[in-house]
């Protein structure tokens, strides 16, 4: 049965489009040098389904496969401005150039950009990342007081850049592992924490807070609490803002929510998975410390057991054994390492692996889900689709979702879900791919 077409009013994306970062380290970087790079016309845009991506419309027979930006009405990338906040007070350019991700060449070909663009300073607490400090933060008696900070920082740069809408986007450190306390549960216990320096409130949800509380839409690209905690899902919810998260999917989770999905379709056992990284970049670092870690590794583990459904298939998944390590290694800097070793069983129970070699760089990975979470929440934003933007769920380790659902983590399941979310919004058929419509079974 076809999903009834809805037509929804989608206001056209005028004027310009602000991007606001907490966070301006290696992935931001290379994103903004990547950005002025595809606006000067020097590279196509690699990765990013919002601007390669095709769309199919309708019948396979009749050949509509248009680009996604064709067809759905998103935000020119001439019309993005870009600002941003982080603890060391070095420019786009010195930032970019310490993260190593790029080649000087490139880098310098946008240098102009990149020096223009100065980080305001940030709403930091070590507690929450240890292996970090710098002196570029902010200094008031309550979160409360930075909270007004980052209110009078997000005026002054929509008055700069006449920006008519904008979009935050978490690109920072990951924060430590923390479980919900009371003053996550509702949002005047939020709003009392904040000017009383609750101690479980992290800088990750001051930047939160501000944002919904100013009605811009919010992104998680980290694996910690943020938006997931009752008190803004409520601010979410009663200002009517689209939120997404979490935590960026790139290297060892997306090999695996390639691979695993396909291990299940051919109902192929696992006896385990292991899987280590090494990597020497900021987040490597900042990973280091076991609190943090502990935030990527419950966002690493839920992966399998959701793409496998262990309840339903105990034969073949019930005591997979998946470990995931994370070792910091500077010499490698950002060019990360994902090396997995899977043992799997399949007919007569004869067992076999799979070895999986990953040598990738994280943030050339993460930068162009960073553009497409961008042009598709405010997107959503403007087709008046508040709060968990679950179709978003193929750029993240975690999505979130509503309460009464499990997260769906088969990489295929959630570019179905988001594409067939496109074609709702503009008012085109869903995709079923069933088919049985080209041939004649049943005349």
């Amino acid at each position: 049965m076809q999903t009834e077409r809805k037509k929804i009013t989608i206001a056209q994306p005028t004027g310009k489009l602000g991007i606001l970062i907490p966070g301006m380290g290696a992935v931001t970087t290379t994103f903004l040098a990547g950005l002025e790079s595809l606006r000067r016309g020097l590279y196509p845009p690699y990765g990013s389904l919002a601007q390669m991506g095709h769309i199919r419309l309708g019948r396979r027979d009749l050949g509509r496969q248009p680009r996604i930006k064709d067809v759905v009405p998103l935000a020119r990338l001439e019309d993005i401005e870009c600002a941003g906040w982080d603890v060391f007070p070095d420019n786009c350019y010195q930032a970019a150039q310490k993260a190593g991700v790029l080649t000087p060449e490139q880098i310098e070909t946008v240098k102009d950009y990149l020096c223009a663009i100065q980080p305001m300073p940030a709403v930091f607490d070590r507690r929450f990342v240890k292996k970090l400090d710098g002196p570029n933060v902010k200094r008031g008696k309550t979160l409360w007081d930075k909270h007004l900070m980052l209110e009078e920082d997000i005026a002054e740069f929509r008055a700069r850049t006449k920006a008519q809408r904008l979009v935050m986007i978490w690109c920072g450190s990951t924060e430590a592992y923390q479980t919900l306390s009371s003053v996550h549960e509702t949002l005047e216990a939020f709003e009392h924490g904040l000017k009383n320096n609750d101690p479980a409130i992290s800088p990750s949800m001051v930047y939160a807070y501000t944002a919904l509380k100013n009605r811009i839409p919010y992104i998680n690209g980290a694996p910690h609490f943020t938006t997931d905690i009752p008190a803004l899902l409520e601010l979410a919810h009663l200002n009517g803002v689209p939120i997404a998260g979490k935590d960026f999917k790139t290297g060892q989770t997306l090999m695996k929510t390639i691979i695993a999905p396909g291990l299940k379709a051919r109902l192929l056992g696992i006896d385990g998975w292991f899987s280590t990284n090494i990597l020497g970049n900021r987040d490597g670092e900042v990973l280091e410390d076991p609190e943090s870690f502990k935030s990527k590794e419950v966002s690493k583990l839920s992966v399998l057991d959701t793409i496998l459904q262990p309840e339903l298939y105990p034969e073949l998944y019930r005591n997979i054994n998946h470990i995931v390590r994370i070792n910091y290694y500077p010499p490698r800097g950002d060019n990360k390492e994902g090396w997995d070793n899977i043992d799997i069983f399949g007919w007569m129970g004869r067992r076999m692996q799979i070895k999986i070699n990953f040598l990738c760089r994280d943030s050339i990975l993460a930068a162009p889900l960073v553009l497409d979470l961008i042009l598709f929440t405010d997107l959503a934003q403007r087709a008046n689709m508040p709060g968990i933007q679950e179709w978003l769920s193929f750029y993240f380790k975690s999505p979130m979702t509503a309460p009464s659902v499990y997260p769906e983590h088969d990489l295929f399941i959630q570019l179905t879900k988001l594409k067939n979310t496109l074609r709702y919004i503009i008012g085109e058929e869903m995709i079923t791919h069933l088919g049985i419509e080209y041939y004649h079974y049943f005349e």
